[in-house]
């Protein structure tokens, strides 16, 4: 027989398509806290470039993966998946309904599809023998490998910190990540009951808001949190630098650009990367598609709130003929 599956609530779309304050919105109606799915939010320190929920925001509903990482930190899908996966079994076991909110494409499809994560025998092999060679012939030996591979990443990283040393070395010959194209919806199963809403707008609209945003983060202090980052020895090199609105103000700040060239380069970047995100979902069939241009906000919640209610008790007729089952 098989398994009662958790259910998984997921609203994606575009940056800046309004989905934080649906969220919030969404959470408290549902009496459930918000996982991110954001792969900038993980930062500690990077708030304002990318649109972090507030202290308030965060008050209201509690989130998860918020501020959980350093600037330098490497963040993966792999650990993306295994993060959310162990947050939805508490979610679950605590009668709360997981609830994923975020844009990062790859995330939200790995999540929801099962990719499989297996390590492949080429990759242990190659760190076992990354580690024979440190056991051998000193950390030293191994750190060179990776300045002449990397010389960035064995700047940030320590020889002494073998296991991050292998691991960037393993970035560099194999790519960030090497994720098996088998996955469990291609098997005809899902690992979750999920019930996924996209929320889209116009596309001129959506550029529109996106510029406005732009201005509002720079108005808002994006120069003075990044000279306070750099200040605090976070390097432009660092993982979470390389994000939107971050390397542009950086070159800002050294002088390359001038301020308004970098808010052009930041709204022009984020107008292309909300277009990459949408290439994203159109390999995701099972989004359930809501156009925010064509309702009123609380036209908006009712209805998405009623298609989780209808959505929640097929899930949980469905558990009900299982134990039937069971008990026959």
């Amino acid at each position: 027989m098989q398994a009662q599956k958790t259910p998984l609530l997921v609203l994606l779309g575009p940056t800046a398509v309004g989905k934080t304050a649906l969220s919030l919105q969404l959470a408290e109606r549902l009496g459930t806290e918000i996982i991110s799915g954001d792969s900038m939010l993980v930062y500690r320190g990077f708030d304002i470039g990318s649109a972090k929920p507030s202290p308030e925001e965060c008050a209201r509903v509690p989130h998860h993966l918020v501020d959980v990482l350093d600037a330098d930190a490497p963040f993966s899908v792999t650990e993306f998946v295994a993060r959310v996966s162990e947050l939805a079994r508490d979610f679950d076991a605590a009668g709360r309904l997981p609830f994923v909110v975020g844009g990062t494409g790859l995330y939200v499809k790995a999540l929801v599809e099962g990719y499989d994560f297996n390590v492949t025998q080429e990759h242990t092999c190659f760190r076992h023998a990354m580690a024979g060679i440190a056991a051998r012939r000193g950390n030293a030996r191994v750190h060179h490998f990776l300045a002449r591979r990397d010389p960035a990443a064995a700047e940030r990283i320590h020889a002494n910190n073998l296991r991050r040393v292998i691991r960037a070395l393993e970035v560099t010959r194999y790519g960030d990540e090497s994720i098996s194209r088998a996955c469990a919806m291609e098997h005809g199963t899902m690992p979750y009951d999920a019930h996924v809403i996209g929320l889209m707008r116009e596309r001129s609209h959506l550029y529109a808001r996106i510029n406005e945003r732009v201005e509002a983060m720079f108005a808002a202090g994006l120069c003075a949190e990044v000279q306070q980052l750099l200040d605090s020895g976070v390097r432009r090199d660092a993982p979470a630098m390389k994000g939107i609105g971050y390397k542009e103000t950086a070159a800002y700040l050294a002088g390359e650009i001038t301020r308004a060239e970098a808010i052009t380069a930041v709204q022009t970047a984020t107008r292309h990367f909300a277009k990459r995100q949408l290439t994203w979902y159109r390999g995701m069939p099972y989004i359930r598609w809501y156009d925010a241009d064509a309702w009123t906000e609380p036209e908006l919640l009712e209805r998405i709130l009623m298609d989780i209610k209808e959505w929640r008790a097929k899930g949980e007729a469905k558990d009900d003929g299982q134990d039937h089952q069971s008990a026959g």
